[in-house]
């Protein structure tokens, strides 16, 4: 079976277009804004470690394959290091070693006692079954037996990888070490993973969106909303936008996207999708491709789904008055002068998608005390985060009259150089 099908190959051009480069760039940027100090620069400007793996893996064809794997640990000056870990066919080093900055950037920004990283496979999970993920992921966790550990570096689900990839993971490694549940997050809630946490990062872009539209003065009852991605983020922040009292009119997958004017049912399709797989095929919206409903006329886009979907090449066609990144780098570095030239606000990924990991520590912390909260509990204690987070980048915005993407980062570095600061030279 191939791990790579004609839309993932499509993807993947994407990808030739840096996101290393593009989150060096908006580093970069930002530390010229605060006058970063050089040996902070070169410090953040690298990650700490990277590794490389090769996994071999018997098949259940019963031939052996090597699969190429690799974490990326990029600071861990304010905390052990945390991130997800992907599995897709076009992972590699540059994509890791930029997931693994955003993440440092993340947990700096959001206060969190983290610092960043991020893993990943080479592989496509659609056309490998339930055993051979299994044994891929187990190999994983030995290769990387002596980096995970809840007081160093602490895993959770990312692209094509979920709860039941976590709870292998934890248990592999708790073979070798003993039970250690607080070595990764996003278990199943039976294995010691928080209530709240499949929903987090849908929920937090939901928040993030709110609060924008607060500031822009906009009234949510009037608002048409586009969702490019459908996947777990895409699908739960679609549902808390509508029950905000957002109109959804288009919502994508790899298949295509899906248009109805009039609003989508996302119940409907989100039933749809658990029964087929896909969207393909379904019958409450007009098909359009993925590239359209990113320049729909609509108030609200949000991008959640993979890096790089809005470039230079389209960013002059975007008619959103607001973009809210649901995934990591989904805008070049190149495009966001162009948008910002026509005056559409973005609410960066490192703020906007934090929810994800503002409950994953929440999961970790209940781990190391033995003590579960309940999921509105979980609730109480997120979203205090979240909007002192954004109300921070606001406020930074208009000191340096900048915009939120470079306020964001400029918080987040200003933390990361402190902390480098107290640790002192050695």
């Amino acid at each position: 079976m191939s791990d790579t099908t004609t839309q993932e190959k499509k993807l993947q051009q994407n990808h030739k277009q840096s996101p290393y480069d593009s989150m060096l760039a908006r580093f970069n940027q930002a530390a010229d804004i605060i006058g970063l100090d050089q040996r902070f620069r070169d410090i953040l400007s690298v990650p700490e470690r990277t590794i490389l793996v090769n996994l071999p893996v018997k098949l259940d064809d019963g031939t052996t394959r090597v699969f190429q794997g690799y974490r990326v640990v990029h600071s861990t000056v304010l905390g052990p290091s945390k991130g997800g870990i992907r599995f897709a066919p076009f992972v590699d080093l540059d994509e890791v070693k930029a997931l693994a900055g955003w993440m440092s950037f993340k947990t700096a920004l959001v206060g969190l006692p983290y610092g960043g990283a991020k893993g990943g496979i080479a592989l496509n999970p659609k056309v490998r079954s339930q055993d051979e993920l299994e044994r891929i992921t187990r190999a994983y966790t030995r290769a990387l037996k002596e980096v995970f550990g809840e007081d160093s570096d602490i895993p959770a689900p990312d692209m094509g990888t979920s709860s039941r990839e976590m709870a292998w993971i934890f248990h592999e490694y708790s073979r070798i070490y003993g039970y250690t549940p607080g070595v990764v997050t996003g278990k199943p809630t039976h294995l010691g993973g928080s209530k709240g946490r499949v929903q987090a990062t849908g929920w937090g872009v939901m928040r993030s969106t709110m609060q924008a539209i607060e500031k822009l003065g906009m009234d949510p009852k009037k608002i048409t909303c586009a969702v490019q991605g459908f996947g777990n983020v895409g699908t739960w922040t679609a549902k808390f936008l509508k029950d905000e009292g957002l109109k959804i009119v288009a919502v994508s997958d790899h298949t295509g996207g899906y248009y109805n004017e009039k609003g989508l049912n996302i119940s409907d399709a989100v039933s749809y999708v658990r029964v087929n797989g896909t969207l393909s095929g379904y019958e409450g919206a007009t098909k359009i491709s993925n590239d359209d409903l990113l320049t729909l006329k609509v108030d609200v886009l949000i991008p959640a789904a993979i890096e790089n979907v809005i470039t230079e090449k389209n960013a002059g066609d975007i008619k959103a008055r607001l973009i809210v990144e649901g995934a990591n780098g989904p805008i070049s570095a190149g495009a966001d002068a162009i948008l910002e030239s026509k005056e559409i606000l973005i609410v960066p990924d490192i703020l906007a998608n934090a929810g994800g990991v503002t409950v994953s520590y929440f999961e970790w912390v209940q781990n190391r005390r033995g003590h579960y909260y309940s999921e509105e509990e979980i609730g109480e204690k997120t979203y205090p985060i979240l909007y002192e987070a954004f109300e921070n980048v606001w406020q930074t915005r208009q000191k340096y009259n900048c915009t939120m993407r470079l306020a964001a980062y400029v918080v987040a570095i200003e933390r990361l150089a402190t902390g480098i600061d107290l640790e002192g030279n050695f």
